[in-house]
């Protein structure tokens, strides 16, 4: 067990730690079992095997009854929710912000520090019963005064985190280290069903990096053996899965079958799913790499697919189909930055609207005014617009696979990757997970891309647009540049962050996720 702070007792009770050690005896070999599927379906994708919609699963797409249960109590509405971590003030500040929902993150936004962890899951158990308050170090406090709060969605971690401050025996007397998903699941329901329900909300999760019908499987058991556990009617709980892998886009509608009796909706989670593209497609040639970041936006062949499927899927089944976040951000101190931001985020959540999502997701309150105002001119009094068949979208695999965006890679953009990756990473040692970096939400999912898309460069001999060659040299070059580019300070992590980057980005092999050997070097005690 992890250190215990003030008010840590609260959280790990006896009661508490009881169920995960239920939900860990009953459900931590299956989770294995599917992550051993990933790594099988990973190294398919890259020895020339493309993903497509199933076979053996044929007849549940062509079963047109089933229906998800929809959405639960205060969550009809769902045209903006806002992200963020789940810090005392980034809590009071999503509860005050006038967002229909409030995506508590306990995965991308934020570090998995045991603190973050711990503390995380006591804002959550103040916030939900109106006690929450914090103070700054300048004396600041802050409390919730909204008279109508957001409904909480909360994000666990996904399946291949795991959480070394909390160990787990198996039958076999193997020590092992806990399930993040489990451990962030099991705390936040264990502690706050009963009051949820009582206050006319319910315990509500979004899913992340789902990337099988299997995997939803795992949850939807996890969800009805949970609701037994604590007595409460089955299909109490209500999920949103994000669709943010390659595999799952492939496994909408079985995702969907799979979770129906829990499920809320799906996500088009944008960054993540970029990721996921290039981790997949790393080692299959020139036609698999994407250009600059900045080139691989919403409207370009694959996505469009991708997003369009996605809610023609979600509505034919009763599902909400819930958007992605722009990362463009205001800055309080610069009116024309905000201006441009308020401007690309307007156009961003039109598209979404107009193709027919019932809601969107800011990273940012002053944001939710201009997300609101284009999902209310589509909407109007509707409170989601499910209804609304998207017959007319027809995708294919191949539309799915359509990479070619006909853009170059620049020296800036091999630049701006490496700066990012690195101010990222230095962020999340010191235990922050959603950082401004020159006027863009960055978290871990796009410190994700910018990390891939240079070892992807790197190994398939790529050229910037002035003819630079993409070398490890190279990179090193522009390691050392960021580093001397960088405002230093005492406590910084900016060596061990270019550590981290050079690992992931520049190494012989691809770590899946840059985060797992990252959080066991360094945040895992």
């Amino acid at each position: 067990m992890g250190h215990v702070g003030p008010r840590y007792d609260e959280i790990l009770t006896p009661e508490a730690i009881a169920f995960l050690a239920a939900l860990h005896h009953r459900f931590a070999g299956r989770r294995h079992d599917r992550l051993a599927d990933r790594m099988r379906r990973r190294f398919e994708i890259g020895n020339g095997q493309d993903p497509h919609f199933r076979h053996d699963t044929a007849h549940i797409r062509e079963d047109p009854e089933w229906r998800v249960a929809g959405a639960g109590p205060g969550l009809e509405d769902r045209r903006v929710e806002i992200t963020g971590p789940t810090d005392p003030k980034m809590t009071i500040n999503a509860l005050n912000s006038g967002a229909k929902v409030w995506l508590a993150d306990q995965e991308d936004a934020t570090s998995p520090t045991w603190q973050n962890v711990i503390e995380g899951q006591l804002s959550l158990y103040d916030g939900i019963r109106g006690r929450l308050t914090f103070t700054n170090e300048a004396g600041k406090e802050y409390r919730v005064t909204a008279e109508q709060t957001p409904t909480i969605v909360m994000r666990p971690r996904g399946w291949h985190l795991v959480e070394e401050h909390i160990r787990f025996t198996d039958r076999l007397s193997r020590s092992m280290a806990a399930s993040g998903s489990l451990v962030d699941f099991g705390l936040y329901f264990f502690h706050n069903a009963a009051e949820l329900i009582a206050r006319g909300r319910g315990p509500y999760f979004y899913i992340a990096k789902l990337e099988s019908a299997e995997e939803a499987k795992l949850w939807d058991d996890v969800f009805t053996f949970s609701e037994e556990y604590v007595g409460i009617p089955h299909g109490t709980i209500r999920a949103t899965v994000l669709i943010e892998t390659l595999p799952a886009a492939f496994e909408m509608e079985e995702i969907l079958f799979e979770l129906r009796e829990h499920c809320a909706g799906l996500n088009a989670g944008r960054w993540d799913y970029i990721f996921s593209i290039i981790k997949n497609y790393r080692g299959r040639g020139a036609r698999f790499v994407l250009p600059d970041r900045s080139e691989v936006t919403m409207t370009v062949p694959f996505m469009r697919a991708y997003t369009e499927l996605l809610v023609k899927t979600c509505h034919k089944r009763g599902a909400f189909a819930i958007g992605g976040m722009s990362a463009f951000i205001p800055n309080r101190r610069d009116p024309e930055m905000t201006q441009r931001a308020v401007e690309k985020v307007a156009a961003d959540k039109k598209r979404e609207a107009t193709d027919g999502f019932d809601g969107t997701w800011v990273a940012h309150p002053d944001l939710i005014p201009t997300a609101q105002a284009e999902f209310d001119a589509v909407l109007g009094e509707r409170p989601n617009q499910v209804a609304r068949q998207r017959d007319d979208v027809h995708v294919s695999a191949a539309d799915l696979l359509d990479l070619q965006i006909g853009r170059p890679i620049t020296a800036k953009g091999v630049h701006d990757n490496v700066s990012v990756g690195i101010r990222y990473i230095e962020a999340w040692l010191r235990g922050l997970g959603a950082v401004a970096i020159d006027g863009l939400m960055e978290d871990a999912a796009t410190a994700e891309i910018s990390r891939s898309q240079i070892w992807q460069w790197i190994h398939q001999d790529r050229t910037t647009e002035d003819g630079t060659a993409i070398t490890r040299e190279y990179i090193e070059e522009l390691i050392g540049e960021v580093l001397e580019e960088a405002d230093r300070f005492d406590g910084d992590r900016f060596d061990e962050a270019a550590g981290i980057f050079r690992d992931v980005a520049t190494g012989e092999e691809f770590p899946a996720f840059l985060t797992l050997g990252a959080y066991a070097r360094y945040l895992a005690d």
